[in-house]
Formats: C-alpha cells, structure tokens, sequence
C-alpha cells in the first residue's frame, strides 16, 4: 500500500497520483507537482489515503511543496498569457493562410513550453507557423492536433438536455459508445436526437447501457409466451424503464386483448428467441456521429 494524494490539471480532467511526502493536503488545496511537462500547479481533489500497488504507475512522483501566495499569482499570470498568446497565434494562422482552428492555449507553470491546441480536417504543416511563434515567445513551442470531442470538453457549453457538457464538467475520460446502446435503449437513430454538441454520439447513451443489459436478461423478448392473469399470451413488447410487458391474451379463435403487465404479474413460460440486429448500412449523416 502507499500512501497518495490525487491532483487534477484540468477541470473535468484525468486525476493523477503523488506521493504527498510529510506534506498535509486538504482537498481543494493547490499543489506544485513534476510531471513530464515540468513543474505543473494542480488542485487535490483527493486527499491523502492508501491505494495498492496495483492502482498506481510507477515511479510515483512525489510533491515538490504546497502552493503558496505567489503561486496563485504566477498562475493568474499566466493566464492573461494565454489570452495573448491565443490572440497572436490566430493571427499568425490566418497570415500563413492555414486551414486549422485554434482552439485552446496553454502555458506550462514554469513557463518553459507553450501548448497550441487546434482541430484541422485533415493533417497540418504548421513547420513555418511554429518557427513564427517561437520567434515571438522565445519559447518551446507545442501545436497539437485535437478532435472535436476534446474541443467540446476544452469549450463547453449545454447539451441537448439544457445542462452543461457532462465532459466539460465531470467526465475524466471519454468512454467508447456505439449505435448499438441507442439501439438497446429504443431512442430515435435520428442524428439529431442522439447526437452531442461535438456532432458525435453522445456520452450519456452508456450511462443506462448496463442497467438494459441487466434488464434484457430478465425481461421476455418479443414473440416469447408468458402467463398473465388473464391467461396465457404472446409479448408483443417490453418497456425496460417501467418494467412492463405488453402482451396479447387470446381468448377465443378470433377474441383477443392486448395488455400491458408489471412484471412482477406475470409468468415467463418462453424467454422467446432473441432477434440479431438488422445489418443496415449506415449513410453519411449516421456515420459521421461515429468515433473518428
């Protein structure tokens, strides 16, 4: 077991582990810590505890101090420098005509790199607008190339559900999600509907994914049997958030109701034969919601 802190560099960004040393960390404290950037100031959202060996990578790096005063400071500094730095870099960009957007700029703490995130559609040669800023900033110079999920999480902004981009607010990592989650839960395969500020599927499709997996191995399939208090009848479907079935109860040659059931009322006599995902080609709109 060791002893960790958890620092976050980002908001809404991936929390790495530091030994804390004899040092007392709070939670919301800030934190001077080595990374392969350098000297990084970052906040502890968790504070000190034990992880096993297992949780950690090693070598695990060790604070260098607890943020002061003059490190507030330093990092309020640096970014007004940012803010400089994005507006000389735009216009840079546009003086070589290049066909890239700049999204984000980040200074590291010590000042010894600066990091130009863009989105390009396809690849850059930012050679000669690399020169140019170094020129200017006497400086390492980084331009990396980003997608357009990491573009939401850096931005932000609502979802279509009125609230604030779960990746720019909570989410450390992005998790892979699939047409066929959106297809499990029954939700429009419209573009529109299903798709997130970015214009690819959006994160919350897998947050329900396991609790319909979970469900799909309880609730009868279309086509099963199931006995009902009204006899025996046929599913015709199933309705995973409330936890219904609708059934067709025959009760002559020609006599028949179509109910919905609770589950816990009926009688699962035949699961029925679950049916394989119709293969149906994707087209253009529907294929650019994928993963790049």
């Amino acid at each position: 077991m060791s002893q960790v802190i958890g620092v976050r560099f980002k908001k809404a960004g991936k929390i790495y582990y530091f030994d804390p040393k004899d040092i007392e960390f709070q939670v919301g404290d800030g934190a001077i810590v080595e990374t392969v950037r350098g000297m990084e100031f970052g906040e502890v959202v968790i504070a000190r505890r034990e992880v096993g060996e297992g949780e950690i990578t090693k070598p695990l790096k060790q604070v260098h101090r607890k943020a002061t005063e003059k490190d507030y400071k330093k990092l309020e500094e640096n970014r007004q420098k940012e803010k400089q730095a994005f507006a000389i870099c735009e216009e840079k960009i546009h003086k070589h005509k290049m066909d890239m957007k700049l999204i984000n700029v980040e200074y590291t703490f010590d000042n010894n790199k600066i990091v130009f995130y863009f989105t390009a559609d396809g690849r850059v040669d930012f050679r000669e607008l690399v020169k140019d800023l170094a020129s200017v900033f006497k400086t390492r110079i980084e331009l990396r190339q980003i997608g357009v999920r990491d573009e939401t999480k850096m931005i932000g902004g609502l979802g279509p559900c009125g609230r604030p981009a779960c990746c720019a607010v909570f989410l450390g990592d992005f998790q892979p999600v699939s047409i066929k989650m959106a297809k499990e839960q029954n939700l429009s395969l419209s573009p529109t509907k299903i798709s997130g500020l970015c214009g690819r599927l959006m994160c919350c499709l897998n947050y329900e994914h396991k609790y319909y997996e979970e469900l799909s191995r309880v609730l009868p399939r279309a086509g099963g049997e199931v006995k009902t208090p009204d006899g025996k009848g046929t599913v015709l479907d199933t309705n995973a958030l409330k936890q219904t079935v609708r059934v067709k109860v025959m009760h002559g040659e020609d006599d028949f109701d179509v109910k919905e059931y609770p589950l816990q009322e009926i009688v699962i006599l035949r699961r029925g034969k679950k049916k394989p995902a119709a293969e149906q080609p994707l087209d253009e709109e529907m294929k650019s919601l994928l993963d790049e």
